[in-house]
C-alpha cells in the first residue's frame, strides 16, 4: 500500500535512507550521508513523500520524495529491492504529475538504468557540489 507519510514514520524512512543512501553510492563517503542524516530527517515531515507498506510486513519498505515535479530520491530495503516497489511509487507519483525530473550520479548506473527504463531521458549533465561526483538530470514527461 502506497500513502502519505505520517510522523510516526519518520524514523523508520530515515534509517532507510540512510542505508540506502550509504549502499547505493558507495564512491560517497558515508560520513557525508551520516553528517547530513539528522537535516534530512528534520526535512522529512515538510517534504511530499509517500511510503510503501508491505502488506503482510506492515512495514516501511521504501519511499519516493518530491519537491513540486523535482524527484529527491526513491529508496527502497535492500531485503525488498528489484521487487517492483520502486516502479509502484514511482507510477503512483506519475499518476499525479504531468512532467517530473531528477539528478542521479553518473556512477549510480542501476539507477539509471531504473529511470531510463520508466521513460526518463537525460536532459544535462552537471557536478554535484557537495560531493564532486557527476551527475546527470533526467526527465519525463506524459
Amino acid at each position: 500500500m502506497i500513502r502519505n507519510l505520517e510522523k510516526t514514520d519518520v524514523d523508520s524512512v530515515a534509517e532507510i535512507w540512510l542505508d540506502t543512501n550509504i549502499k547505493a553510492h558507495n564512491f560517497v563517503p558515508a560520513k557525508y550521508w551520516e553528517s547530513n542524516f539528522t537535516l534530512v530527517k528534520e526535512m522529512f515531515l515538510q517534504a511530499e513523500i509517500y511510503v510503501y507498506e508491505g502488506e503482510t510486513s506492515k512495514k516501511i519498505e521504501g519511499f519516493i520524495g518530491l519537491d513540486d515535479n523535482y524527484i529527491e530520491g526513491i529508496f527502497v530495503c535492500d531485503k525488498v529491492q528489484s521487487c517492483g516497489i520502486g516502479r509502484q511509487l514511482l507510477d503512483f507519483v506519475k499518476e499525479r504529475k504531468t512532467f517530473l525530473k531528477l539528478s542521479v550520479y553518473q556512477k549510480n548506473v542501476r539507477a539509471i538504468q531504473f529511470y531510463e527504463r520508466e521513460g526518463f531521458q537525460i536532459t544535462s549533465e552537471n557536478i554535484d557540489e557537495n560531493t564532486g561526483e557527476k551527475e546527470y538530470e533526467m526527465a519525463w514527461k506524459r
